[in-house]
This record gives C-alpha cells, sequence and structure tokens, in this order.
C-alpha cells in the first residue's frame, strides 16, 4: 500500500493564504471611529447624516458592524457590550486590554469615542424624535439585511437603560414607541424588560410607561392594546411592577394617572380569562374524580365569589366543559339521544347557576351556538333545551323571550322551526288551554 509523502519546501519559503480564508481581526473600535468621523463631518444636519450613512455602507462593513452602527446612533458611541476583541465582554481581561464596563456606560478609549449626533443628545420633544426616526429608516430601507440586525441589537440596549439618565430614557422609550408603530421593531422585544434588575427599582416600568403614552399618542390606544397582545405582554403587565407594589390597586392607580384606562380593562379582562381557564380545567378534575354535585357547586360558588365571575358566564363554561367531556357518536341520529342522556347527569349542577333570566338566556344562546357549529347536534337543540325546561334549569318565560327576539342568527331558521310546536304548547298553557306534551 503506497503512502503519499509530502512534497518538499524549500527552506525560508512562505506559505501563501488564499485571500478568501483570511479574516480580518474584529474592530467594533475602528469601525465607531470612521463612523463618527463621518457624522462629525455632517455637523449635525441629520438630512446630511442620513446621505452619509446611506454612502459609507458601500465603504464601510454594515453587514459586520451594525449593531455597533446602531449604538452609534442611539447613545453616540460603543454601549457596554463591545470591546476591540470580542463582541461581548464584561469588564476586563487579562492581558490588561481595556474592555467596557457592563450597564450602558460608553467606551472612553480613543481620541473621539463618542459623538454628541446621535438620539441621546437630541431634544426630547416628539419633533426632534420623529426626526431621528427617519435617519433610521432610510438606513434600514437602503441595506435590508439590517433590519434583522436591528430588532436583535434593540433586544440587548433595552438591557442596558438602567445604565442611562433619566432623560436617555425618555428618549429611548420614545423611540422605540416609533419603532413599533411603524414595525422596526417587534413587541415582543419588549419582553427583555422583565429583568429582575429593571424590576425591582421601578425602571422597567417607567420605562413602558412613557412608551405606552408615546405609542398612544402617535397611533391611539386601540392599536396599543394590539401590540400588546401580539408581543404576548397583554398577560404579563403585572410582572413589570417591583415586587412589594404589586396590587390591583396600585396597578389602576399606575395607569389611572396616565390616562391609559384601557390597559387597565385588559388587564381585567386577560386576568378573567386566566380565572375561567382555571375554573374549567377545576371542574374537569372534579368531574373525573367523581365528586359529588353538591360539592362542584360549592366549590365554583366559592371560586366565582373570588375571582368576580358573574353566573351568566360560569353556566356558559359549565355547559362548555361538560359537552367537551362527552364521547360524541358521528351518526347524527343517534347522537340526539346521547347527547340528552349525558346532560341528565349536570342538569343538577346547572340548575345552580340558571339563578337569573340573563343566565338562562345565556345558556340557550351558547346551545344554539354549540349545535350550529356541530353539525351532528343540529336536531338535537330541541330535545335538549326540553330537557332543561322539564328539569327546571330553564323557565318557560325565557325560552318564549328567546324564541321571539332573544335568539342569535347561528342557525336562526333551523332552530326556531324545531321549536315551534313546542313554544305553540307552552303559549297554550300559558292562555289555560293544556294541550298534551306528546304533540312536541
Amino acid at each position: 500500500m503506497s503512502q503519499k509523502t509530502e512534497r518538499p519546501v524549500l527552506s525560508g519559503q512562505r506559505i501563501k493564504t488564499r485571500k478568501r480564508d483570511e479574516r480580518e481581526k474584529y474592530d467594533p473600535t475602528g469601525f465607531r471611529d470612521a463612523v463618527i468621523a463621518g457624522l462629525e463631518k455632517t455637523e449635525g444636519d441629520l438630512e446630511q447624516i442620513s446621505k452619509f450613512l446611506d454612502s459609507a455602507g458601500n465603504k464601510l462593513d454594515y453587514r459586520r458592524y451594525g449593531e455597533v452602527l446602531f449604538d452609534i446612533l442611539i447613545a453616540g458611541g460603543l454601549l457596554g457590550k463591545w470591546s476591540c476583541q470580542s463582541s461581548f465582554l464584561t469588564s476586563s481581561n487579562s492581558n490588561g486590554i481595556s474592555i467596557l464596563v457592563p450597564g450602558g456606560s460608553i467606551s472612553q478609549d480613543g481620541e473621539k469615542p463618542r459623538t454628541n449626533y446621535c438620539i441621546f443628545d437630541a431634544p426630547e420633544s416628539m419633533e426632534a424624535m420623529r426626526n431621528h426616526e427617519q435617519i433610521f429608516v432610510k438606513l434600514v430601507r437602503r441595506y435590508k439585511y439590517l433590519e434583522k440586525m436591528f430588532e436583535e441589537e434593540m433586544g440587548k440596549v433595552l438591557l442596558f437603560v438602567k445604565g442611562f439618565t433619566p432623560s436617555e430614557r425618555i428618549k429611548l422609550a420614545r423611540m422605540t414607541a416609533l419603532w413599533l408603530v411603524n414595525g422596526s421593531v417587534p413587541p415582543n422585544v419588549l419582553l427583555v424588560l422583565n429583568n429582575e434588575h429593571l424590576i425591582k427599582d421601578g425602571i422597567a416600568l417607567e420605562f413602558l410607561l412613557e412608551l405606552f403614552q408615546t405609542f398612544k399618542q402617535e397611533k391611539g390606544i386601540a392599536y396599543l392594546i394590539q401590540a400588546l397582545k401580539k408581543g404576548g405582554l397583554e398577560s404579563k403587565l403585572m410582572d413589570f411592577f417591583p415586587p412589594n407594589k404589586r396590587t390591583e390597586e396600585y396597578f389602576k392607580q399606575v395607569f389611572l394617572d396616565k390616562e391609559l384606562n384601557e390597559i387597565i380593562k385588559l388587564h381585567k379582562a386577560q386576568a378573567s380569562q386566566e380565572a375561567k381557564r382555571e375554573l374549567q380545567q377545576t371542574l374537569i378534575d372534579d368531574i373525573n374524580d367523581e365528586k359529588p354535585h353538591n360539592e362542584i357547586t360549592a366549590d365554583i360558588k366559592e371560586f366565582s365569589l373570588r375571582n368576580n365571575i358573574p353566573d351568566h358566564e360560569i353556566i356558559v363554561i359549565i355547559w362548555s366543559t361538560i359537552m367537551s367531556l362527552g364521547e360524541w357518536n358521528k351518526k347524527e341520529e343517534l347522537v340526539t339521544d346521547q347527547a340528552v342522556r349525558h346532560l341528565k347527569t349536570y342538569c343538577t349542577l346547572l340548575q345552580a347557576f340558571a339563578s337569573t333570566d340573563r343566565s338562562e338566556l345565556a345558556l340557550i344562546l351558547k346551545v344554539q351556538e354549540f349545535c350550529y357549529e356541530n353539525m351532528n347536534f343540529m336536531k338535537a337543540f330541541q330535545k335538549i333545551i326540553l330537557l332543561f325546561y322539564k328539569t327546571e334549569v330553564l323557565s318557560e318565560e325565557i325560552i318564549l323571550r328567546w324564541y321571539k327576539d332573544g335568539h342569535s342568527n347561528k342557525g336562526k331558521m333551523h332552530f326556531l322551526e324545531q321549536m315551534r310546536k313546542f313554544v305553540e304548547w307552552l303559549q297554550s298553557a300559558e292562555e289555560g288551554l293544556y294541550l298534551p306534551m306528546k304533540i312536541i
């Protein structure tokens, strides 16, 4: 078996490295110096700054140093996460090379480490903020690959807000609101503020309040609520409050003071939804454990009082829960009898919460909706309502009201026709003409 022999190399010969294999040393400080030098020549003229950034992308490596570029445009220099050797270092290294202090401080290395032509040195007015917004819009529009970098960089910058001055935090909050409005960054970037060191001193909350007010001013409260839902913040708003201030009363007062009443409503609605999910799971567990209905009723009443859930919402939850536990036959002619047998077991439970006219009507409407959305149950509606009438879950007054004008439009004509004979029977009984119930 032949063995490959190494080719001889002349003594002192230099082995060339192909150009494509060479990689320049990572040098954010050098990039910073070049950008700052260009910004200084503009003398703060925002139009000239945009022109400089547009042309500089042809010479400077935005792909490699995009995050550094955004640091400069926001804070005027390198924030406390860059060094001359690594993209993320903290304080100092064994070689004694100066590395930035974390927490939002700016590197002071070099002859001109910082420029005043940045967001942090701009006036706090919304006019000034909007003018600076256009610099970012034009830059990212020109260099599309910066979009993702900017999104990622904002997640890092927001972690450093504690190290910024109060004025800088206000400007950053206002600019972040503008970037959220124009779609430059997604709402879920705000989740990075859910960090203990930002929460305990109230910095995260203060930042969000300024941002929310700016967003509302620019786009309206409806879009703000939509953005919070899109970003997954609607269920986490209380988490941004300092632990010792996480009370419903303080939450309400804070947002009332900022005229953000809709956020209070959002928070209440979210808390209610979470309570309803918890109630539904508790009910499923109780039924699976074959807990007596009187005990289940007592537990539900206690839970509803504690979480301020009215009976007309409770009865809908009970209906949805017990119907989700059924294993329904796919044949329409069999599912009606199956549903009636299944529901008979739970009539006493439903009766306990059919305590008001509103509760009864809510139940009929929910049954109508269920039968409409589950086609196999289309013919079961009348039998279910009749069962609830016989077991005194529903009263004749509410059934007649539903028939007259309380029904929904879902399958309206089909269900009204189903109920016609039953309603005629109820009306005859009301007039003293007791027709045999077998005609229904």
